[in-house]
């Protein structure tokens, strides 16, 4: 074990590395999270900072915390009044789009794993509910991604795009989640059916939804009645309400994530006392939470072990970005006024980020057969996706003249 003061060192070299190599991101277009994968990735055990550090579930307990925090500085910042006009469409995208490409991307894996993987991964293929699990937990678009990228490029997009693409990724990803850990537990206790599978998602997306506008409402009456003594108290006290939500919701079967993002959205859109103090400091905040879930990931990520599972998350890659997002967006677009360059755009936004790396985690903490190798390809299908989507989501609004 390091002593408290190489690991206060290790901590400050790391935070601050990620920080001065957000300039780069602005400068060159680099997609910050990919900068910060990057130096966790340098800083592991096997690169030149030599960190080891294989614990998996302390990884996926602080990606927990963080994207709690992502989600509601996401729906802090979000206008009712923006996304009012988008709130169907960003609904079916992140339910009915998140079930297409699960389907689509999960038949497509067990395929390509079963056929390939004999001679280039040194095991036997997947079942097609293994499938379905990597389709579950690649189906999310990434909130922090598309936030930070969206917010960088400063792009003017038309017609609504940007509220319906932010209201998207904040909340296709409780789905994402209850799909991964519900296939999860089939396959780990053998039981469960599509019947159950269904029921606990309409449990958790109502009770997420009701207490998070329970929460939100909740949490502005408190901070306009508190009356406290110094206003870098009030700061302090939304951090316990996000905290009491999230519990709260999780208690009750509901979707945790789900409700923190909605209470951000319901507080965000009232007033109250030091409104634009609170939501600095949760800005901050999210910046902090995606650094280090992002540095976290890259230390936990084994570079040596990529290449062998580089041809099938290419071929699975490319398959995600080219028909199964594309057909989750046109179908549950299919009925909106939407045209073809806009659909195509929303088609091209779909980055994936650190929340499928956060679920790939979960089989591995449940000792499911394989779940290294699934690790390994989503990690490689993220870093693709943030590598060429990242980079060319400015170019392509262009091009598409939106």
């Amino acid at each position: 074990m390091l002593s408290l003061d190489y690991i206060f060192i290790a901590a400050g070299i790391l935070l601050l590395a990620s920080v001065m190599s957000s300039k780069l991101s602005r400068k060159f277009g680099i997609p910050g999270l990919l900068i910060f994968l990057f130096i966790g990735m340098l800083a592991g055990s096997e690169g030149i900072g030599g960190i080891e550090f294989e614990n998996y579930e302390l990884a996926k307990n602080i990606g927990d915390i963080a994207l709690i925090f992502i989600l509601f500085a996401g729906g802090l910042d979000t206008q009712w009044s923006h996304i009012r006009p988008v709130l169907a469409q960003g609904l079916i995208l992140s339910t009915f789009g998140v079930g297409i490409t699960v389907l689509s991307l999960g038949t497509f894996a067990w395929l390509v794993l079963g056929s390939f993987s004999s001679f280039s991964l040194g095991f036997d293929g997947i079942t097609w509910l293994e499938g379905l699990l990597l389709g579950a937990i690649i189906s999310s678009t990434d909130a922090a991604a598309v936030f930070s990228i969206l917010k960088a490029s400063k792009l003017d997009l038309k017609d609504n795009l940007q509220p319906l693409l932010e209201l998207e990724s904040g909340s296709n990803d409780p789905m994402a989640v209850l799909l991964t850990t519900t296939l999860v537990g089939m396959l780990t206790a053998k039981e469960g059916s599509l019947g159950t599978l269904a029921l606990a998602l309409m449990t958790q997306l109502c009770v997420g939804t009701l207490v998070g506008y329970g929460a939100g409402n909740l949490m502005s009456w408190m901070t306009n009645r508190l009356h406290l003594d110094t206003k870098a108290l009030y700061p302090v006290g939304s951090i316990a309400r996000v905290l009491l939500t999230y519990g709260v919701a999780t208690l009750l079967q509901g979707n945790g994530f789900l409700a923190v993002y909605i209470a951000g959205v319901v507080l965000g859109n009232q007033e109250f006392p030091y409104k634009e103090t609170i939501i600095d400091f949760h800005e901050g905040i999210s910046w902090l939470m995606q650094i280090t879930m992002f540095l976290v990931l890259g230390l936990l990520v084994f570079p040596s072990q990529l290449p062998a599972i580089a041809p099938v998350a290419i071929i699975i890659a490319l398959f995600l970005m080219l028909v199964a997002r594309p057909l989750s967006v046109f179908m549950g677009l299919a009925w909106t006024k939407y045209h073809l360059r806009q659909k195509l755009f929303i088609s091209w936004v779909g980055l994936r980020g650190s929340v499928p790396i956060i679920l790939a985690i979960v089989p591995i903490t449940m000792n499911l057969e394989d779940a290294n190798t699934i690790f390994n390809v989503v990690f490689f299908i993220v870093l693709i996706s943030v590598s060429i989507q990242g980079f060319t989501l400015v170019p392509a609004a262009r091009w598409l003249k939106l």
